[in-house]
C-alpha cells in the first residue's frame, strides 16, 4: 500500500512540476519581490539602519528575505490547488485506481521544490550583492532543514486556503499577512529598536526565532535556545495546519 501511494504521488508530482517548467515565470515572479526588497534595503535604506553589529547589512537581512521568498511562493500552491479543485481534476482522480492522498501530496511536494529553487535564486543574488558566510556544511544543512520545515508549514496553510476558497483572489489573499509578518520581527532591524508593544510582539512571534536561528548559523554564532523555539513554533503550526487540511480535503472529495 505504501509503495502504491509513493508511486502515485511521484507521478502526480511530475505532472505538477511539468506545469511549472512550462511557465517558469511563476518561480521568477516569486523571487522578484524579495530581490527587489533586498536591493532597496541594502543599497537605499541600509545605510540608515543600525543593527548594533559589525555584520554587513546584506548578511543581517538575508534570513528574513528568504522567509519572505517562501511566503510569496506558497500563494501559487493555493492557486494551483484551487484551479485543480474547480476544474474537477480531483473527481477524475477518484474514478482512477490511485491513492486519494497522492493528489494532495503532489501539490505539497511541488511547492517544496519550487520554493527551494526560488530560495536558491535569492541566495545567488545575495552573493552577487556581497553576502558572505563562513558557515560549515553542517550549518548549511541545518539552514536548509529549517527552510524546508518553514516551507512545509506554510504550504499546508496554503492547502487549507486552496481547498476552502471561493475565488482565485480568496485562495491567494491569505499569503499577504504572512509576507508582512517578517517586517514585524528581527528580520530588518533589532527588535530592541521598536516601540514597547511592537517589540513584545516581534520578540514572541515565530518569524523572529527562525530568523535569529538562521542568522546565527550563517554568522557562526551560538544558537542558544532560539532553535528550539523556532522548531516548536514550526512543528506546532505544521501539525495543526496538516490536521485541518486533511479534514477539509476529506470533506471535499467525499
Amino acid at each position: 500500500m505504501t509503495t502504491h501511494v509513493l508511486a502515485d504521488t511521484g507521478v502526480l508530482t511530475s505532472r505538477s512540476l511539468r506545469h511549472i517548467l512550462r511557465s517558469p515565470d511563476t518561480i521568477i515572479t516569486t523571487a522578484v519581490t524579495p530581490i527587489a526588497l533586498m536591493l532597496l534595503f541594502v543599497f537605499v535604506l541600509g545605510g540608515a539602519i543600525n543593527t548594533g553589529t559589525d555584520t554587513a547589512y546584506v548578511n543581517y537581512l538575508l534570513p528574513g528575505i528568504l522567509l519572505i521568498t517562501i511566503s510569496s511562493g506558497i500563494a501559487y500552491t493555493a492557486y494551483r490547488l484551487f484551479l485543480d479543485l474547480q476544474g474537477g481534476i480531483f473527481e477524475r482522480f477518484q474514478s482512477m485506481p490511485i491513492a486519494r492522498s497522492s493528489a494532495l501530496w503532489a501539490h505539497v511536494l511541488t511547492s517544496l521544490a519550487a520554493n527551494l529553487v526560488s530560495v536558491a535564486l535569492v541566495i545567488g543574488v545575495a552573493l552577487i550583492m556581497g553576502f558572505r558566510t563562513g558557515a560549515s556544511p553542517l550549518a548549511w544543512l541545518a539552514v536548509t532543514g529549517i527552510l524546508i520545515l518553514f516551507t512545509l508549514t506554510l504550504t499546508w496553510i496554503a492547502v487549507i486556503a486552496g481547498l476552502s476558497a471561493k475565488s482565485i483572489d480568496g485562495a491567494t489573499a491569505f499569503s499577504y499577512p504572512l509576507i508582512f509578518l517578517p517586517f514585524i520581527s528581527s528580520a530588518f532591524v533589532p527588535t530592541s529598536s521598536m516601540p514597547g508593544p511592537v517589540a513584545w510582539f516581534a520578540e514572541h512571534q515565530p518569524v523572529t526565532a527562525v530568523v535569529n536561528t538562521i542568522r546565527a548559523l550563517f554568522e557562526q554564532q551560538p544558537i542558544g535556545g532560539e532553535i528550539w523555539i523556532a522548531l516548536a513554533w514550526l512543528v506546532g503550526i505544521l501539525a495543526v495546519a496538516y490536521g485541518f487540511a486533511i479534514v477539509i480535503y476529506r470533506r471535499k472529495i467525499n
